[in-house]
């Protein structure tokens, strides 16, 4: 949030040109329209980048902008970068000026009929994990500390439950409950959305091991997963950010002896693809994963990878 309040107070020169209405707009988009911290920051930088990229070539009002100059950059910043993110850019920027429209900034928005690149996916790129070496990641974890208890129970949640990184950091104590005798967990996902879930047995292992261990049970509005002090040895009480989230897995990953770059997304895919191998449904893993359709679930289905490896080793030369 400070670095969109930060971003707004230098607001482009084309909004601050066209008065104090025009930048109020403009950063009420990003405030009280947008809630979503990861689209607010993707929003942001697509329009930081765009309005650069318009000073460059002249456009100094609001006024002259035309969907050709949309069109141009797009196209040069599909040759740049992937489709995907020429996509999210071009969204961004038809909502951003559909909400100065609406708020008679523009007339027009010069974004509305300019086509993005033609992307089409059948698979996910995210890196999946074998269960062999799902385990061995996890118990390589060494759980005589603190934080170690508080990375297996993080990994395992994701493993087990499916469980986005953006909701797993978000969870509080009292997001891990009883319920008909097993332990379950509660995901705050996108859209204000609750998704519970029942624990499997080594999940609940690992997130009673890690409770006890941190002396959480009595702190039940206290983060699940907070950052550690190595100074103290203790836990901050403040919320594991994302990106430490990742350079953790990282280590973990090196730790264990596995070379493939693995992500915060590669447990959900990894738990997916697995749940799907041991017999279980499309449906139920959208349902499980919080997937509105089961094509997305498609996406982190990777069964059909062994079968090409398989057909692959049939070729004798």
């Amino acid at each position: 949030m400070n670095q969109l309040v930060a971003f707004a107070d230098r607001a482009p020169a084309l909004i601050a040109a066209s008065g104090e209405r025009a930048s109020y707009r403009f950063f009420e988009f990003f405030t009280a329209n947008i809630r979503n911290p990861n689209t607010r920051r993707a929003y942001a930088r697509a329009a930081e980048e765009f309005f650069a990229w318009l000073e460059t070539r002249g456009v100094t009002r609001l006024a002259a902008i035309e969907s050709v100059h949309v069109a141009a950059y797009i196209e040069q910043l599909a040759k740049a970068r992937s489709a995907p993110t020429a996509k999210l850019r071009l969204a961004a920027l038809r909502h951003l000026f559909d909400w100065l429209v609406v708020g008679q900034i523009m007339p027009t928005n010069p974004a509305a009929a300019v086509r993005g690149p033609h992307h089409i996916v059948r698979r996910g790129k995210t890196p999946v994990l074998d269960p062999q070496e799902a385990r061995q990641l996890i118990d390589a974890i060494n759980t005589t500390t603190v934080i170690g208890l508080r990375d297996r129970a993080l990994i395992g949640l994701m493993v087990y439950t499916f469980a986005r990184i953006g909701a797993a950091i978000g969870m509080r104590v009292e997001d891990v409950y009883a319920q008909n005798r097993r332990l379950w967990v509660r995901l705050h996902e996108k859209g204000g959305k609750q998704h519970a879930m029942p624990c499997h047995h080594n999940l609940e292992a690992y997130l009673h091991a890690y409770i006890d261990g941190a002396e959480l049970a009595q702190e039940p509005k206290a983060f699940l997963f907070q950052t550690y002090s190595r100074a103290t040895g203790q836990l901050t009480g403040n919320p594991l950010p994302q990106a430490n989230a990742y350079a953790m897995i990282q280590r973990r990953a090196k730790g264990a002896g596995i070379t493939m770059r693995v992500g915060n997304h590669t447990f959900r895919a990894t738990g997916v693809t697995a749940y799907l191998k041991n017999g279980g449904t499309l449906e139920r893993a959208a349902q499980m994963a919080n997937h509105a359709s089961t094509r997305t679930t498609q996406l982190y289905d990777r069964r059909a990878e062994e079968v090409t490896l398989d057909e692959v080793e049939r070729i004798l030369v």
